[in-house]
């Protein structure tokens, strides 16, 4: 009989980086095509066979994102409480490879439905790998920042691939198979996770093995349920985005309210401020998404009408640029900005998690400006610069290195491990209201005027690209101007 791996025998790994992270990283790279490959051309989709306006292509693609995050909340909740990461990232992925499917077989006709599979898919998913990066290592253990950040680079092969993918097969070839595509390599990212959890040993199991069998499958079987029953709310939600807001006005006071409650549980004070300080950063990365999230609604409309399709010698699809670009500079840059923080560390002037927050703010004001400029490089039928463009992406992916994989770190840090998913959880609810603010932003910047031309889209557009370097230049400030007090309430975690 195969003895059962211990986590202490996980988490006393030799080496850098522990076995399991490769194998995680593996199932979450092919989860992240499906997932930025779908991203990638629903605005696109809605507005050329949907027929939508980009306004309400905006809004519903603000929607759509919304509940995939929003649904990390629930789904990283579930987990802890009933299922267990494995079961839960199992369930999830089933549902991811459904929704798709369905798209896949009448792109018009199924397209509502697929997303509410794939919505509730992906709430159960997308949390709980994050989190068992995070029990690969022990409480103190200095190299777990540099796990996340080879697990935060090498998913983005996956965004890479399917974000240019889905676009060129979508609208080159046929909408059919770039659903189908991303279906299938679900199905791929499962059976790889199938193959390899033995090795997670008791890392995302059940907290429920202590009860009776069922009990413990009564309440899994509930779990299931409640969340197929869902699927008639979302599609209407999705569908009525006056829905949206309703949902969206109780999800965060209510996540916030369960919170509170598990923060007023805790007896230990050096918990609850630490917990303080993830919850101020996890508020701030709202606005930090809001604008950054632009990629997939605004910047995708933007590059469908208003780009050339020449980036330096090579003709190029824009939104191939726009879904693409950003995993491409992460792939790069992520070992770099890595070595970069590593000498300044050995000098001694390293900036702390919060404050690379703040440049992270910084660094989104300065690729909005750019994204701005691209106006003062148009000509008269109102199509601009790629290569600027893309540029202004070199800034956002710098900007988002600064913040993103070190915010997965922090949470896993300064979470207790009994609330760990709701943590995770609560920092992808953050982006869910990102996500929603971002469709609302880009839904303002589109123009009225069905019939406006090129050079109004453009206007419009890179006038509110303007207004968020503004809002993400304050923020950056102001978080820099906060660190010394949210790092004391970090207790030493870095």
């Amino acid at each position: 009989m195969e003895k059962k791996l211990t986590l202490e025998e996980i988490q006393n790994f030799e080496g850098k980086y522990p076995k399991q992270l490769w194998y995680l990283f593996l199932v979450e790279m092919w989860e992240r095509f499906c997932f930025y490959g779908m991203r990638g051309v629903l605005a696109i989709f809605m507005v050329d066979q949907l027929f939508l306006s980009d306004q309400e292509a905006n809004l519903k693609y603000g929607a759509i994102q919304a509940f995939v995050y929003a649904f990390t909340f629930v789904g990283g909740i579930f987990a802890d409480k009933v299922l267990g990461f494995k079961q839960s990232l199992t369930f999830g992925a089933i549902l991811m490879i459904a929704g798709n499917g369905l798209i896949a077989i009448d792109p018009h006709q199924y397209f509502y439905f697929g997303i509410a599979l794939t919505i509730i898919g992906t709430g159960f998913f997308k949390p709980n790998i994050s989190s068992m990066v995070g029990d690969l290592y022990k409480e103190g253990d200095s190299r777990r920042d540099a796990g996340f950040g080879i697990f935060y680079s090498g998913i983005n092969i996956g965004a890479l691939l399917g974000g240019a993918l889905c676009v060129w097969l979508g609208k080159q070839y046929s909408w059919n198979l770039a659903f189908l595509a991303a279906s299938l390599v679900m199905v791929i990212g499962i059976i790889i996770f199938l193959l390899t959890k033995k090795h997670l040993g008791p890392i995302g199991n059940s907290p429920l093995l202590h009860l009776p069998k069922s009990k413990k499958v009564t309440r899994e079987v509930l779990v299931y349920v409640v969340a197929l029953l869902s699927i008639p709310l979302i599609f209407l939600m999705v569908n009525n985005t006056n829905y949206t807001d309703i949902f969206m006005y109780l999800v965060g006071p209510a996540a916030l309210l369960y919170f509170l409650y598990q923060f007023l549980r805790e007896k230990d004070k050096k918990v609850r401020q630490q917990l303080t300080a993830a919850l101020i950063l996890i508020l701030f990365s709202i606005l930090f998404f809001a604008i950054f999230e632009q990629a997939g609604g605004s910047l995708a409309l933007f590059a469908n009408n208003n780009l050339h399709h020449n980036l330096a010698f090579i003709t190029i699809d824009p939104n191939v640029v726009n879904n693409g670009a950003n995993s491409m500079f992460v792939i790069i840059f992520s070992p770099l900005l890595g070595l970069l923080w590593l000498a300044l560390a050995k000098r001694k002037i390293e900036p702390n998690t919060v404050v690379k927050f703040g440049l992270g703010f910084v660094l989104l004001a300065v690729a909005y400006y750019i994204f701005y400029s691209t106006r003062f490089f148009a000509n008269e039928e109102g199509e601009t610069s790629l290569e600027v463009f893309t540029v202004a992406y070199l800034a956002v992916t710098l900007g988002e290195l600064c913040l993103s994989p070190i915010g997965l770190s922090m949470i896993t840090k300064l979470s207790p491990r009994h609330l760990g998913g709701m943590m995770m959880g609560l920092w992808f609810l953050a982006s869910a209201y990102g996500q929603y603010v971002a469709g609302l932003l880009g839904a303002g910047m589109s123009s009225p005027d069905e019939n406006a031309s090129l050079l109004d889209k453009l206007l419009a557009y890179t006038d509110g690209y303007h207004q968020l370097a503004i809002y993400a230049l304050v923020a950056g400030v102001a978080i820099i101007i906060l660190s010394p007090l949210v790092k004391k309430l970090m207790h030493g975690v870095n």
